[in-house]
């Protein structure tokens, strides 16, 4: 059996599944790129791959046609916008992904980007190696009203993070769960509640028709003056061009984010004329113990499926 691995160093950092799959008798041919592949780079070699460890790559009704062997795809992840899941199912290919995995690692970053926006890190960094001796002021933590649109997993790993701190926490979720937000001191209110009274407004919701560019104009212009935003979830959630406009007009305090509405990013875009913009390469779950565990999930369902046995957390 042929497996195409499309997540980014995969020998490097996901040895385990590796070995799983070769112990297996099966072929591992890994993506060169240290990028998505494109569809001309994948459409050479899917016609005679049976298995698919799936990056972020875009993989559709174009990609499956060319694909007659392919019989699995295990996403290197949560997120399945990437593929096109009515396609996938009508060629008969399974697919399934890693929910719950990357939780700790997802949480970190965001906690991260949301200090570093609150302190300005990058921007006393800059300075200082200017030979410059700035001297801003900050608010804690304590003081400050995050929010958090979306508390599955990785919201949750952040609040019990953010703990510590003292913030007063509120959320919103289609599914709310209150057990969950009463363990870690959070209040559960309005999706509206969350966008007027937030000083910090972390996101944590999946691509979808319903959450296409939720941050936008209108809905920044309800925000605190001054807010500070932080996206570690998908690209597509905020209008970008929305954002740099709320820049000039003063209404964003910084935005933070590793998520793109294009990967990877233009750096002729808007919002990189502005200081208090902080872009990371959507490297969030980007830990060796995520690779890893991650690594042996996929590599565990990929072969379930191939065994005609049902593989974990199958979506199609």
């Amino acid at each position: 059996m042929k497996i195409l691995v499309t997540a980014t160093n995969y020998s490097k950092y996901c040895r385990a599944g590796k070995n799983i799959l070769e112990e297996a008798g099966c072929e591992v041919i890994e993506n060169p790129y240290g990028r998505p592949c494109t569809f001309e780079e994948l459409k050479d070699i899917i016609v005679d791959i049976d298995a698919v460890v799936a990056g972020v790559d875009t993989w559709n009704e174009e990609v499956f046609r060319l694909a007659p062997k392919l019989k699995v795809m295990a996403r290197f992840g949560v997120g399945v916008d990437n593929i096109d899941l009515e396609a996938a199912k009508a060629h008969g290919i399974i697919v399934c992904n890693s929910p719950g995995i990357n939780s700790s690692a997802v949480a970190e970053q965001t906690v991260t980007l949301m200090l570093s926006l609150l302190r300005q890190v990058p921007e006393m960094n800059a300075a200082v190696r200017r030979g410059e001796w700035p001297r801003p002021m900050f608010h804690e933590l304590k003081s400050r009203v995050v929010g958090f649109l979306g508390f599955g997993a990785i919201a949750r790993n952040v609040a019990q993070r953010l703990q510590a701190f003292m913030p007063e926490m509120i959320a919103h979720d289609k599914f709310p769960n209150q057990e969950a937000a009463d363990s870690f001191g959070v209040r559960l209110v309005s999706q509206e509640e969350v966008i007027k009274n937030s000083d910090i407004i972390s996101i944590h919701l999946p691509a979808a028709d319903e959450t296409k560019h939720l941050i936008n104009r209108d809905v920044i212009k309800q925000m605190k003056k001054g807010v500070l935003i932080v996206n570690t979830a998908r690209g597509s959630i905020v209008n970008e061009e929305d954002v740099a406009d709320a820049f000039k007009d003063g209404i964003i305090g910084g935005f933070a984010t590793d998520v793109f509405e294009r990967e990877p990013v233009d750096t002729k875009g808007a919002l990189f004329g502005f200081d208090h913009y902080i872009a990371t390469p959507h490297a969030a779950a980007e830990t060796y113990e995520n690779c890893e565990t991650t690594s042996i999930v996929t590599a565990r369902a990929v072969l379930a499926a191939l065994r005609g046995q049902e593989p974990e957390n199958r979506l199609v």
